[in-house]
């Protein structure tokens, strides 16, 4: 019996947006209306693995690791296939129809794939640190997008776990 060739590799996603009016301004209630009903889209897709919240909320709209107005959007896929079924065959289509209204326009890139351990969730450093490789190096196994993807094998050296529990420096 041959193993999944995705059993030990998930997908990581990060994607930044620009607002550009504050969360609370009108202009931005239908985004903001959008959220529950997308994140729960997420949560019910199948190959969904995990989704980055603030600790008490039920979203991640309120972490600004890339600025104060820069919203993230940080999850975890089984496969590559899945992560683009939800963002292009889903209701959250409609969200990327509209993002003109709501987000300024990209002048580098604000969208980061990378491959991560089964079980690894990865941190939001870790994430903001993928993107600016991407960035910085354009894309490579470490830190790639959809048009320039590799597969888990061609990451493996490039996937990070958690970092040892203890040193061994002397």
């Amino acid at each position: 019996m041959t193993a999944s060739p995705h059993a030990a590799a998930h997908l990581a996603q990060l994607n930044v947006a620009t607002l550009l009016h504050p969360l609370d301004d009108p202009r931005l209630a239908p985004f903001v209306e959008l959220l529950d009903p997308v994140n729960a889209a997420a949560d019910g897709t199948p190959g969904f693995v995990w989704r980055l919240v603030e600790e008490g909320a039920a979203d991640a709209t309120a972490l600004r690791p890339a600025g104060e107005d820069v919203i993230v959007n940080l999850s975890v896929w089984e496969t590559q296939e899945a992560l683009w079924d939800f963002a292009y065959r889903s209701g959250h289509l409609e969200v990327m129809r509209r993002r003109r209204e709501w987000f300024a326009r990209h002048v580098e890139s604000h969208l980061v794939l990378w491959w991560v351990p089964a079980g690894h969730v990865p941190s939001v450093e870790e994430a903001v640190e993928r993107l600016a490789d991407l960035r910085a190096n354009g894309p490579s196994p470490r830190a790639f997008t959809f048009a320039s993807s590799y597969s888990a094998a061609e990451a493996a050296q490039h996937m990070e776990t958690a970092p040892a529990e203890e040193s061994h420096a002397g």
